[in-house]
């Protein structure tokens, strides 16, 4: 592994139970115990799965901390700390390397958007003030902007800057990215229907939301590509493919949160603008849940 490599295989980022009354830390920390004994490789604490977006600045700090006191070293830990105010994300940023977070995992600014060279300012700002490896997250998706492969060449010459979750879902502009930034940059898979494929680019494993109902099962899959087990991995693939389609059939977390609602692992509550799975879909999901082998 390079110096900088934070973890290979399965990274969860991890729902953030919540209630009426604010965010559920009795059941976030049975969900971080949970996930370590189920044999996860790290945990992403606060990202976008976590709705961090739609946590207070000191809701956001809190579940940062509590956390990595759950976690106690037991596994490799990554702050989520983007946001579309670069000056924010520095802040956030600067509070996770001081609490002992093993890296940091920032998005692109959505809606400000920003141009290639903004990206290359706002990415630099945020690594020049942090401690630890920073994971650069492409979700255009979501944010309306995308790493172009030139950018991440770029973005592979800053200090700390050390890996990509990518979720463009373009496999060509992966294989593009990997030729020009070579052992510069690990790669993860930023979504879990691209597992294997990205890791036959030489990727490193997977930052998942399937690995919240899945996280054993998630693991072995980057696992056996690790091993160079293609044949094993893929079976996998295509075994959880469904459910993988179930939990994006509506905007993530809405479905995560259902599924692990269906586990008894949370409450099926999120922030608003978010709101609660349509019914006929969290039947499907129920069904794709149950025909992977989960226990609700």
């Amino acid at each position: 592994m390079k110096e900088q490599t934070i973890f290979q295989g399965a990274a969860t980022a991890l729902v953030t139970p919540m209630n009426r009354e604010g965010v559920d830390y009795p059941a976030l920390k049975n969900l971080i115990n949970w996930q370590i004994e189920e044999g996860i490789d790290a945990l992403v604490i606060c990202g976008t799965t976590g709705e961090g977006s739609t946590l207070s600045d000191a809701e956001h700090k809190e579940v940062l901390r509590f956390s990595l006191e759950v976690a106690a070293g037991r596994v490799p830990m990554i702050a989520g700390t983007g946001s579309n105010d670069t000056a924010y994300a520095v802040a956030l940023t600067k509070h996770a390397c001081q609490l002992g977070y093993d890296g940091v995992l920032v998005v692109t600014p959505y809606y400000n958007k920003t141009t290639q060279k903004g990206l290359v300012a706002s990415f630099t700002a945020i690594a020049e003030a942090s401690t630890k490896p920073v994971i650069l997250y492409n979700v255009p998706s979501r944010t309306g902007v995308s790493i172009e492969p030139a950018t991440y060449a770029q973005l592979a010459k800053v200090p700390n800057i050390a890996a990509i979750k990518e979720a463009n879902g373009n496999i060509s502009k992966v294989v593009e990215t990997a030729t020009l930034v070579g052992d510069q940059l690990d790669i993860y898979s930023g979504n879990d229907d691209q597992i294997v494929p990205i890791m036959a680019c030489g990727g490193k494993g997977v930052i998942s939301v399937l690995s919240n109902v899945l996280p054993r099962e998630t693991s072995r899959m980057c696992h056996l590509m690790l091993e160079g087990d293609v044949a094993g991995a893929m079976e996998l693939q295509k075994k959880y493919l469904p459910l993988c389609n179930a939990l994006f059939c509506e905007v993530n977390p809405i479905p995560a949160k259902a599924a692990m609602a269906a586990m008894g692992m949370c409450e099926n509550y999120l922030r608003l603008p978010l709101v609660p799975m349509e019914e006929n879909h969290r039947q499907v999901l129920l069904e794709c849940m149950k025909n992977a082998g989960v226990k609700i």
